[in-house]
């Protein structure tokens, strides 16, 4: 595992991330920035410390994962909507970054 500070819209996060983690999270290889929305639902175990842009103010500890709905809805060939919701700042309400989760489908027949 590998601390790694993870940008959103409005902070981030430092997680202690897998090497797969850390290279989904990479959007653009060249790059050395990492992004939170591109993982999946992270264990808040892992999340280690966050910052939120809005209160300029940086909190030991996981965020708030709040879950606004889990429709397991068909949104794509293959593709299923699992979870909808937000990671939010620990102390204050305010979004650091929305989140979404899919499941993949093999269709094989």
């Amino acid at each position: 595992m590998t601390e790694i500070q993870l940008a959103g819209s409005g902070g981030w996060v430092n997680a202690d991330l897998t090497d797969e983690q850390i290279t989904k999270s990479k959007l653009v290889p060249n790059i050395d920035k990492h992004f939170l929305a591109s993982l999946e639902k992270l264990d808040t175990t892992k999340i280690k410390k966050h910052f939120c842009k809005q209160c300029d103010s940086e909190f030991e500890g996981p965020t708030k994962i709040q879950i606004e709905e889990s429709p397991n809805e068909v949104v794509a060939d293959g593709l299923t909507l699992i979870e909808r919701g937000q990671y939010t700042v620990t102390n204050v309400i305010q979004l650091l970054v929305n989140i979404v989760f899919f499941k993949k489908v093999n269709n094989q027949k």
